[in-house]
């Protein structure tokens, strides 16, 4: 049975809830990605690149101006990311079909193996914690996170629903 969440005070915007969630925000996703950091350096690589591995894993044949979109990093960053992958035979690289200019990323049998694993490790931390928290607060968990995001970039979460 899950356990009940601890509710949040009515006076919620007090500057020491919102501080409390930060916290939470930060001490939470500090021990969500440390549970890839170790697959990650095993593969001399870091959060930059699973990240590309993630989201080229949630839509083959991305285009690198898309994937610039949702990380919103510069071309140099992503760039340096991109070549040590394709390097690494973990990221194809091709021109698109229909404009030559497009650049179409997908992932090699080799990346989907290591976005695969990488993806467990999360998933195995994710998932405690949302049968420790129960249904109703993984939708509110949801709702808070999804207040975070900016109205124009709804559009590419929407993009990645199953």
């Amino acid at each position: 049975m899950a356990a009940t969440p601890p509710s949040a005070s009515p006076l919620f915007l007090r500057e020491s809830e919102v501080r409390r969630g930060i916290e939470l925000l930060y001490f939470g996703y500090s021990n969500l990605t440390r549970a890839a950091d170790q697959g990650l350096a095993a593969q001399g690589l870091g959060r930059a690149h699973h990240r590309v591995l993630y989201f080229v894993a949630r839509q083959p044949d991305l285009t690198v101006s898309q994937l610039l979109g949702l990380l919103a990093i510069t071309k140099q960053s992503l760039g340096r990311v991109l070549t040590e992958l394709a390097d690494r035979q973990l990221v194809e690289v091709r021109t698109g079909d229909r404009d030559r200019r497009q650049r179409l990323l997908r992932l090699t049998p080799a990346g989907r193996a290591l976005e695969a694993d990488l993806f467990d490790r999360l998933r195995t931390k994710l998932s405690a914690a949302y049968t420790s928290a129960g249904q109703n607060a993984v939708g509110g968990f949801w709702s808070v996170l999804e207040g975070l995001i900016p109205d124009d970039d709804k559009t590419r979460l929407a993009g990645l629903k199953d």
